[in-house]
């Protein structure tokens, strides 16, 4: 008896153990992989954000609300608290510096703006000398105004009333006091959405040169920011635009961080949209990230987030589609895991380089001692892309994760592309491509499949604020006509503006005026204008990341063997929002070595009992 009650506890023990074994466990959480890639307000989920690996944040501070009470007054919608725990988990933070309160207001612009920068009757002169003070030290980043180039006052997005010499004045104020105050900061522009007015970036360039003392104030900014939503072609093209707006200036070279990036679903369930812009469906949200993230990188941009990590209330007030990576209740979109693998294929990039854009989009990342390819079909119809060969096998990556090794056939890797939803059309060619996939192979003579890369650390950027151009790093060539600016090498005329919709939390202030409710905004609806397809393209190469992917996870996205799996032998994708699966092999393996060693039992029991 006692050898059968030991039995049973065992058989308990095993279940428990089984179960324990069998129940998904969540990610621990995991250090930034790469300095490029962020996601604007990290601190709403914080947790999250670390399983993201991101690195950047963005906050927003609200002068109508940090100072609601008067200028003694300091109330900011994100705590002291959240700041530390970002900056604690890794996460550089970003301020962005908007709007003005009633007891400051002038006609839509700060009390004594066109005062000297040290005068104390300069209220935003004064607004940013706090800011700056209160987090020396812990933020050193930041982006002054939104979107002033929405020239409508009409639009949700209208936040600047003032010309184009007063927004100098606002930014060479913030610029002057800033240093003053933290001369290791890094100032950004603000981001210009360019479909509002084509001409604005150019204008007020043209009223910075126009000042003698630009130059030794480095023109007054370090650093370009840009918004650009729903299509990676014209994330490709715009930001070439935008370098070339500030070389056709004879303006010395000026990162670009591509700020806010995304591509809003429709058709979510928990939040349906009937007055959408675009049509964007939730796989379709998935396979932009990374499309985004590599012609971003290909174009040159030297940091990328993605808007937003989570919706919350009153988001959906604010514009129709959801634009969180994450749902009101925390659940995760597919879009959430498709940045997750994306992170991690594109870290620790040293170069990167736009290769094919017709029926495939083909994106080049030099990665050390090996590569990968960004492989998607822009078409509704299966393509195929062919990679020459560097090694006999390499890895296969669908941008859920999955992966399979795939051998080459006469010095080529063949990768078979499904086509894509194409829900929406821009040009002659979807405006989101297929699904992802990424191959990554060894370079000639350098680290073999299954062994950690060697050697794959990038060199530093130049300096901390990454405001010189990183040696290696070429510039963009292109100069836009000042008096017609048009997109280069874009898929689509862009041309018709549209109102703002993407949620900036709508600042709570005394009065509603609009340059209180600062908003990101959406790109024009594409028409439908032939593109080129170029090949070969010759893009510059993006910063070399601080923080590159550690060896040893690099490791894992090599082949452990040399066995071959060709694509039609992998099993259908697993999607983010499938969950994953338990561990039922260990399982079953309990339960039948417990039903064994009961049976046992059993019969031990009998024998000793028999008469």
């Amino acid at each position: 008896m006692k050898f059968w009650k030991s039995s049973l506890c065992l058989l308990v023990l095993l279940i428990i153990v089984g179960s324990a074994a069998a129940a998904p466990a969540e990610r621990p959480a995991a250090a930034p992989v790469d300095a490029r890639f962020g996601i604007v307000e990290s601190y709403v989920n914080s947790a999250e954000a670390n399983n993201l690996g991101v690195a950047w944040t963005r906050v927003r501070f609200q002068w109508a609300e940090v100072q609601a009470g008067g200028p003694g007054t300091w109330t900011p919608r994100v705590s002291d608290a959240q700041i530390n725990n970002e900056i604690a988990n890794g996460r550089t933070v970003v301020g962005l510096l908007i709007g003005v309160p009633d007891w400051a207001w002038n006609n839509g612009l700060p009390a004594g703006l066109n005062l000297p920068h040290n005068d104390p009757n300069n209220t935003w002169a004064n607004f940013v000398r706090e800011a700056v003070g209160r987090y020396n030290g812990r933020i050193r980043h930041w982006i002054i105004w939104n979107e002033p180039d929405i020239n409508d006052p009409n639009a949700p997005g209208f936040t600047w009333p003032g010309s184009t010499q007063d927004f100098l004045q606002l930014q060479r104020t913030a610029y002057l006091v800033t240093k003053e105050t933290d001369p290791n900061a890094v100032i950004h522009l603000p981001a210009f959405t360019y479909f509002w007015n084509p001409h604005y970036i150019y204008q007020f360039l043209d009223v910075v040169v126009a000042d003698p003392a630009a130059p030794e104030h480095n023109y007054y900014f370090d650093a370009i920011t840009a918004h650009l939503y729903f299509q990676p072609d014209s994330v490709f093209s715009l930001i070439q635009t935008f370098y070339g707006a500030v070389q056709s200036r004879g303006i010395p070279w000026k990162p670009l961080w591509l700020v806010e990036t995304n591509a809003p679903p429709s058709n979510d369930p928990t939040w349906p949209v009937a007055n959408w812009t675009f049509q964007v469906t939730l796989d379709e949200q998935a396979a932009y990230i990374p499309q985004a993230l590599a012609v971003a990188m290909a174009a040159g941009a030297q940091r990328i987030a993605i808007y937003k990590l989570q919706d919350i209330p009153g988001d959906e007030a604010a514009n129709p589609e959801p634009f969180g990576l994450l749902r009101l209740d925390g659940s995760r979109r597919p879009a959430f895991n498709s940045y997750q693998v994306a992170i991690r294929y594109l870290a620790g990039a040293q170069g990167v380089r736009r290769e094919r854009w017709n029926e495939v989009g083909q994106v080049r990342l030099d990665q050390g001692t090996y590569t990968t390819h960004v492989l998607f079909s822009r078409l509704p119809a299966p393509q195929q892309a062919e990679i020459e060969a560097t090694a006999n096998t390499a890895v296969l990556v669908d941008m859920w994760g999955g992966r399979r090794t795939i051998t080459a056939q006469n010095g080529v890797f063949t990768v078979d592309l499904p086509g894509a939803l194409c829900v929406q059309t821009a040009g002659d060619y979807c405006m989101i491509g297929g699904s992802v996939f990424y191959l990554v192979q060894s370079k000639e003579g350098g680290s073999v499949p299954g062994a950690p890369p060697g050697g794959n650390a990038p060199p530093p950027p130049t300096t901390a604020g990454e405001t010189g151009t990183p040696a290696g790093t070429a510039v963009p060539t292109s100069t836009p006509d000042p008096n017609a600016p048009t997109l280069t090498a874009t898929s689509a005329a862009l041309t018709t503006a549209v109102s703002t919709t993407q949620a900036m939390n709508t600042a709570v202030t005394n009065t509603p005026r609009p340059t209180n409710t600062p908003r990101p905004t959406r790109p024009p609806t594409a028409t439908h204008t032939a593109p080129p397809a170029p090949t070969e393209t010759a893009v510059p190469s993006v910063t070399p990341s601080p923080t590159p992917i550690p060896a040893t996870e690099i490791a894992e996205l090599l082949p452990t063997s040399t066995t071959s799996t060709t694509l039609a032998d992998s099993t259908e994708l697993n999607r983010s929002e499938q969950a994953q699966p338990p561990a039922t092999n260990n399982l079953s393996f309990l339960f039948i070595g417990g039903g064994l060693l009961l049976a046992v039992g059993l019969a031990g029991w009998w024998w000793r009992s028999r008469p």
